[in-house]
């Protein structure tokens, strides 16, 4: 294996490691994610198939793509530690407490399961100071260098 097919082999394992990093956070940890964690893992998931389909058809310049993928995935990131650290407003879905969608039948119905609201703006786990979305940003940044790396040797 080249190095080139290497690096593009591990930020996109980068990114499905963080895919799977927050779907066991979400479903062995019980962190339900907000709406931004959610946006934040689309982007990973096309960085994989990306990765896929650069190291399958040989595709080396998909590697900008992977790149682009990270960086999205990191902008949102960003957009979701400032919303958690109060620097901005965030999403109206997610920040106040919305119940949109929900009908008043089954708000008042105490047989019916009706799921908190996941705020954007709190901080639900962290490490050294880092929210999830702030790891998501420094890693997603990291990877981008790497798929950067890549397709400059295109």
């Amino acid at each position: 294996m080249t190095r080139q097919k290497a690096a593009i082999a591990a930020a996109a394992g980068g990114s499905a490691a963080l895919l799977l990093g927050a779907l066991a956070f979400q479903y062995l940890g019980g962190l339900a994610p907000c709406q931004l964690c959610i946006w934040q893992r689309w982007p990973h998931l096309a960085a994989v198939i990306i990765g896929l389909l650069a190291l399958t058809l040989g595709l080396r310049a998909l590697a900008w793509l992977g790149a682009l993928a990270a960086l999205t995935s990191a902008g949102i990131g960003v957009f979701h530690v400032g919303v958690e650290q109060k620097w901005w407003e965030g999403l109206a879905s997610c920040t106040a407490g919305s119940i949109q969608g929900i009908s008043t039948a089954d708000l008042l119905n105490p047989s019916v399961d009706v799921a908190a609201v996941v705020r954007c703006d709190a901080i639900a786990w962290q490490m050294f100071g880092l929210s999830m979305a702030g790891w998501n940003v420094v890693i997603s940044v990291a990877l981008a260098l790497i798929w950067i790396w890549a397709a400059r040797r295109a």
